[in-house]
């Protein structure tokens, strides 16, 4: 059974319902042991909760930056009701693709409730759906469930499409303490956080008709060109009052390391918390406290067409060391107000480091910069 969009009125009561809801008497989550593959599904119990994949590709002789994103939010006011048609839980979904070589950005959204065979989220394991887009976890052929990871992602979006599989060569990146991550100087600040960094790319990129087949290549260190970067996160309570958005960065080194740095923001654009993580290549995971993690603008970027100033040049300061993040395209910012309603930056960018050089890739995100995010 098909079940249509709502008519606009409603679908603004949903987005009232879902992102105006709140959690402001959340409790502070418990420190529990992360389980695979259950942690990789969904978890509806709490109130929002997000599968972020990013990453950057060869194909036709030119680089292209990637992203897909699903959102699980749970409507708190509808849980009691008895209906099939109650919205107790919508799912919205962004995908866009970066056009290096074009210094052109496309994207695309959806959004629908829960069920009726159009949006679901499995608690299994990561298998979320939303119309013709998908994202969902296998196993690697021949290797167990809980070592290694194929990601599918499907996306036909408009103008252009997303068919790639992004597979794991190294365990799961426990961020905080042990999968626990703090957001706020609250205890209930906090996230269930993994990342899957560093993984192999394959597939296919559609532009305009045109299907583009992922080339094999490497990087200077002999690595492969084409890495993704995969984020599961789910919380009841992610932002203090004072927050108005954050920065964040998701950089996978050519050496096999992985760079996780972020900060909430407040309207002044002091950092009200930070933190992040450095995982060297083979190495045991290096958590960043707390005010140790400093971002400071380089280069602003004005949006046309929101009239948002974004830096699109940063120098991030970690106890793992000095990098620079440059956009590789100033105009990456999406504007969300048909699904989630919010208007950001998010695209692929240069990681550097003290001397200069070009050490890795990943995505910037900036969240706020347009109005204050409320999750």
């Amino acid at each position: 059974m098909s079940f249509p969009p709502p008519p606009p009125c409603t679908r603004r009561q949903w987005l009232a319902l879902a992102l105006g809801a709140g959690a402001a008497s959340a409790l502070a989550l418990p420190a529990r042991a992360l389980e695979f593959p259950r942690d990789h599904g969904s978890h509806p119990d709490l109130h929002t909760e997000w599968w972020y994949l990013t990453g950057h590709a060869q194909a036709a002789g030119r680089l292209w930056g990637f992203q897909v994103t699903f959102f699980r939010s749970r409507v708190d006011a509808t849980q009691g009701l008895q209906s099939a048609f109650a919205a107790k839980q919508l799912l919205f979904a962004h995908a866009a693709l970066t056009d290096v070589k074009g210094q052109r950005l496309h994207h695309d959204q959806r959004i629908a409730r829960a069920g009726f065979s159009v949006a679901q989220a499995s608690e299994a394991d990561t298998a979320v759906r939303l119309r013709d887009w998908s994202l969902a976890r296998t196993a690697l052929p021949s290797i167990s469930a809980n070592t290694g990871s194929r990601y599918a992602a499907r996306v036909e979006g408009d103008g252009f499409g997303l068919d790639l599989q992004c597979d794991t060569h190294q365990p799961a990146l426990l961020q905080g303490r042990q999968g626990l991550s703090r957001k706020g100087p609250q205890a209930s600040q906090a996230s269930y956080y993994y990342s899957q960094p560093q993984l192999a790319v394959s597939g296919a990129i559609v532009l305009n008709g045109r299907r583009m087949a992922i080339e094999s290549g490497t990087n200077e260190s002999g690595t492969s060109a084409n890495r993704a970067w995969l984020d599961h996160e789910w919380s009841d309570a992610l932002m203090h009052a004072e927050a108005v958005g954050w920065d964040w960065i998701g950089m996978n080194l050519h050496d096999g390391s992985a760079l996780t740095a972020f900060r909430l923001r407040r309207a002044d654009g002091s950092a009200l918390w930070a933190g992040g993580s450095f995982r060297p290549a083979g190495r045991p995971t290096q958590v960043f406290a707390d005010n140790t993690v400093v971002f400071v603008a380089q280069r602003h970027w004005n949006s046309p067409l929101s009239g948002a100033r974004y830096p699109v040049q940063w120098q991030v300061e970690t106890p793992a060391g000095q990098f620079a993040v440059q956009a590789l395209v100033d105009n990456q910012e999406l504007d969300s107000s048909g699904s989630t309603g919010a208007i950001y930056w998010e695209g692929l960018s240069e990681l550097r480091n003290g001397a200069g050089a070009v050490v890795g890739r990943g995505y910037l995100e900036m969240t706020g910069y347009k109005k204050p995010l409320r999750l």
